[in-house]
């Protein structure tokens, strides 16, 4: 059972940066496309930027376009979201994705496999 483990969030002002995690285990996960989306309370859960197999393709949600970062590591399974001039309205549960075969897209359902989450919160 393919696992994601997210690591890193936490309590940041506003123009802070944290540095988000995901490691993955039992998964190929050289062949799948690895995104990061967020949950605020009482929203839907909303896209935030996505990386394909090679690392050489990444898209961003607007909202975060020019702040945040997507790279991964494929040696180390992890996938990583810097984030940098945090704004209160980022504050969320982020969730790191998988989808095989080389897809992607932003909506959930896309997505085979789901971590745990990491609470991030940016103070005003």
């Amino acid at each position: 059972q393919a696992q994601l483990h997210e690591s890193g969030g936490g309590l940041v002002q506003a123009g802070g940066s944290l540095s988000l995690s995901c490691a993955a285990s039992q998964l190929t996960f050289s062949s799948y496309t690895m995104v990061w989306f967020r949950q605020a309370p009482g929203k839907e859960r909303e896209f935030v930027a996505a990386v394909r197999w090679s690392g050489g393709s990444t898209n961003y949600a607007d909202s975060v376009k020019g702040r945040f970062a997507i790279s991964r590591d494929n040696a180390k399974k992890t996938v990583y979201l810097r984030m940098n001039s945090l704004r209160p309205e980022d504050t969320a549960v982020y969730y790191c994705a998988a989808a095989s075969g080389g897809r992607w897209g932003d909506e959930p359902t896309v997505y085979d496999y789901w971590g745990q989450g990491t609470q991030v919160i940016v103070s005003s």
